[in-house]
């Protein structure tokens, strides 16, 4: 059975790439744009592994961890724009990789 990865950004252009390389190397892929529905697809699809955007509408990546980190111990990569160091701080905190 392939690894499920969740990948999760509002840039669908982004979502999009993602999945298509993952998939291309085995992976089996799922998407949210934005930590809300990200939310309910991690409950639903119980992925492997999770990509996370921090910076997104309705409910960002910092709620999202705080939220699903109570429910499962799924390892995260961050991907993300900012660059702060108290944000690689919390990001790590959290339990997560940061890219």
């Amino acid at each position: 059975m392939a690894k499920k990865i969740l990948v999760v950004d509002d840039k669908k252009e982004l979502r999009t790439l993602l999945k298509q390389y993952l998939s291309q190397e085995g992976f089996e892929v799922v998407a949210a744009g934005n930590g809300q529905e990200a939310l309910f697809v991690a409950r639903q699809e119980k992925p492997d592994l999770i990509i996370l955007d921090l910076m997104m509408p309705e409910m960002g990546g910092y709620e999202f961890m705080r939220l699903f980190s109570r429910e499962a111990n799924t390892p995260t990569i961050i991907l993300t724009a900012k660059t702060e160091e108290n944000d690689k701080v919390l990001g790590l905190e959290l339990g997560r990789m940061i890219i």
